[in-house]
């Protein structure tokens, strides 16, 4: 009985990590196939003195285009006059591969170029791709901020739109200053829109959110469509509205907190987040002036809450937060000495080993003394072979007498549960681990373990295709340790649970190898342990 509830739990615990291997949600970026899709009208109810005419048609506006390039020590940013919006966003310390050869990541995806994915502005201007005209058409941030202003008049109504860059931050101030040269006064609303891509069909092992989020009344909205034309609509306090990918950030942070945030599902895969501040009236020649904040880069936490407004908030790795969260710190903090984030992970192990080392001392003690009684479980077994519930009786009275728990050697497994998932959260989705290296071939303890590069498929294996020797070593020592475990007195349960370190290994096949080294360290500790409470115990 006390065996079949040891492997039972063996078994769920493998079960529960081939769920997490082979149907994890998969997130995807899914090519936008149609052409640039057309902004609605403004919400009904506020009434306006002047009325806008239908925008002219694009290729008019195309025609009268111009792109800013906007040079800094952290990223290189093209933005246009149409809008203006940021086309294009590349950071200059992030590769698109481990090989610095690959290019500069663009936060902007290719998909969205066309739609303005960044827009912050007046409704009534900016509800039409009016051209601006730009102070400069080149900048260069390096010792010193520096600002960028666009003008325009439509209507009467004169619109400033300046940029304020930081050379050593991904923080860019945007300042709108709306003049009313009318005769009569006009209402509006301060507008922003974010555009972001939603999860599609390419597959895909890791949980982070992608599309859009949220911080709303104090809150964290991952916002989830799943049919088009699908619309979610959030009012009160908006803290700021963003578009996140696995490892980046787009995000705008409002200074006129009350408003609404409506975010729609279009056909091809992408979602619209549209901020509208709460209405006011400019009076004839009168101005109001307004003040956004775009965050443009990595999703690091301490970058993060430098920029304040809970934005460091978006940074989530669900259940797991709680044990996620500090688990980067330690990490961060051993990756300040060391300068490699896999020696990190290595003394990360160590240091949960030695925290848990009391609770596995005990058990290992245990599972010793079961091993002890492995004869005489197997006489009560021959005595009482056609008695089931004498057998079961018998069995539970001999723990009672030598004092052992049955159920000790779950405990291992058991600790390890929570720390295990924590961790995986943290090398599939956290910014410090992306394309880290630690040794040889291992150059990115984000992504799978492959020494060399072969061009035939391997079954069960994700791309690239090579020789998994983190997982091969950690199948070894699980095994080993397997060994080293007292075994089960039914053959065939035996039998099983030596078949574990093989289920475990073509698992982890294509994990993180950053995880499989912090379950190739554990193991070997754990061996180290089991040995030193053998010979004790001998």
């Amino acid at each position: 009985m006390e065996e079949r509830a040891l492997l039972a739990f063996i078994l769920s615990f493998v079960v529960l990590l081939g769920w997490l291997l082979l149907f994890a949600p998969k997130q995807s970026i899914h090519k936008q196939k149609g052409n640039i899709i057309k902004k609605t009208a403004s919400e009904k109810g506020i009434k306006k003195e002047i009325k806008i005419p239908p925008p002219l048609p694009t290729p008019a506006y195309r025609a009268n285009e111009v792109e800013t390039l906007v040079d800094s020590s952290l990223y290189r940013a093209k933005i246009s006059n149409l809008g203006p919006s940021i086309k294009e966003f590349l950071l200059k310390k992030y590769y698109k591969t481990p090989d610095k050869n690959s290019g500069w990541v663009d936060i902007i995806p290719s998909e969205l170029k066309s739609l303005s994915p960044i827009l912050l502005g007046f409704d009534l201007l900016d509800k039409t791709p009016i051209p601006y005209k730009p102070e400069k058409i080149g900048l260069k941030v390096y010792k010193k901020s520096k600002e960028l202003t666009y003008t325009a008049s439509y209507m009467g109504i004169n619109v400033k739109k300046t940029f304020h860059f930081y050379p050593d931050s991904y923080k860019i101030d945007l300042t709108v200053d709306i003049k009313n040269l009318n005769k009569s006064p006009v209402k509006g609303s301060f507008i922003a829109k974010l555009n972001g891509l939603i999860p599609g069909h390419r597959k895909t092992h890791y949980y982070s959110h992608l599309g859009l989020a949220a911080y709303v009344q104090n809150e964290l909205k991952q916002i989830k469509l799943k049919k088009k034309g699908q619309k979610k609509i959030f009012s009160g306090n908006i803290e700021w509205i963003a578009c996140e990918s696995r490892y980046f950030l787009a995000a705008i942070i409002p200074q006129l907190k009350d408003g609404t945030l409506e975010v729609k599902k279009f056909q091809d895969g992408i979602l619209e987040g549209y901020y509208k501040s709460g209405s006011f009236t400019i009076p004839p020649s009168g101005d109001i002036k307004h003040k956004f904040i775009l965050y443009i880069g990595p999703k690091e936490i301490p970058i993060l809450k430098k920029i304040g407004f809970h934005l460091d908030e978006v940074v989530d790795f669900g259940w797991t937060d709680f044990i996620a969260k500090p688990l980067l710190y330690i990490l961060r903090f051993f990756y300040r000495f060391t300068h490699n984030y896999g020696i990190a992970i290595i003394l990360l192990t160590i240091l949960v080993k030695i925290i848990f080392w009391p609770f596995t001392h005990k058990s290992y003690e245990s599972m010793k003394q079961m091993q002890k009684l492995q004869p005489l479980m197997e006489k009560i077994r021959e005595k009482y072979k056609d008695d089931k519930e004498r057998l079961n009786r018998e069995i539970m009275n001999l723990y009672r007498t030598y004092k052992v728990n049955p159920l000790s050697g779950c405990l291992p497994i058991l600790i390890q549960i929570p720390v295990f998932f924590a961790l995986y959260r943290v090398l599939c989705d956290a910014i410090e681990l992306r394309h880290a290296p630690f040794i040889l071939w291992i150059n990115d303890l984000s992504a799978p373990d492959r020494l060399f590069r072969f061009s035939f498929h391997i079954p069960l294996m994700a791309p690239p295709y090579g020789i998994p020797v983190l997982t091969l070593l950690m199948g070894l020592t699980m095994y080993i340790q397997q060994k080293m475990s007292p075994q089960p007195g039914d053959p065939s349960q035996a039998k099983m649970m030596m078949l574990l370190p093989i289920v475990f290994t073509v698992m982890f096949i294509n994990f993180p190898s950053g995880l499989v080294l912090y379950w190739l360290v554990n193991n070997i500790l754990s061996i180290i342990q089991q040995y030193i409470v053998q010979k004790r115990t001998t």
